[in-house]
């Protein structure tokens, strides 16, 4: 394999240079000139150190007010998640209150309605299982001081026995939902 070698042609010939990009490479040539640049007086540099302060101030406020805001919305999200069920739970305590009054009226005739009266307490169970699940606790307060926060007087009844605002019986039972009132408890109370 012999090859011929042809002879390289100057490329530099063919190449023409725009007068801009001669402004360019006669400025990139040439050195930068040392003008003195007017030394700052001490107000500005006072007026730049405050403003740099107030910024720096007002990040660190607006920093601290995002992460305030996103506890808030975590703790919403979290009670928003927690307290969703309140109203499907309120309507289930109707049927918690129509179990217990079944078993109530099967209590007094027990040897006829025997089979009965334990399907009953078994679905009555599997609710209140259901209920602990979901943080739902019924709470009884018998023989206690009436307390406005749980209970609500239907009726005041003498009862020279016990101090006047015990609960004496309990109508309708009263529930929480994770240490929140679901419902109030409807109560007797002495007078």
């Amino acid at each position: 394999m012999n090859a011929k070698k042809e002879p390289i042609e100057d490329i530099n010939d063919d190449i023409k240079i725009t007068d801009h990009e001669q402004e360019f490479e006669t400025s990139a040539d040439e050195t930068p000139v040392d003008e003195e640049t007017p030394a700052s007086s001490p107000t500005e540099d006072n007026q730049l150190e405050q403003d740099f302060l107030k910024l720096k101030d007002d990040y660190i406020r607006l920093y601290a007010e995002m992460e305030n805001m996103k506890k808030r919305a975590h703790t919403e999200t979290e009670k928003t998640i927690k307290f969703a069920i309140s109203s499907f739970a309120k309507e289930l305590l109707g049927v918690a209150d129509n179990l217990e009054r079944a078993i109530a009226a099967m209590a007094e005739n027990k040897d006829s309605c025997q089979e009965l009266l334990q399907g009953v307490e078994l679905t009555q169970n599997e609710l209140t299982k259901v209920f602990a699940k979901f943080g739902i606790k019924r709470f009884n307060h018998m023989g206690e001081k009436f307390d406005p926060n749980f209970e609500r007087v239907v009726q005041e009844v003498p009862n020279p026995d016990v101090e006047s605002g015990t609960i004496l019986s309990e109508l309708q039972a009263g529930y929480t939902i994770h240490d929140r009132i679901l419902r109030e408890a409807m109560v007797i109370v002495a007078k």
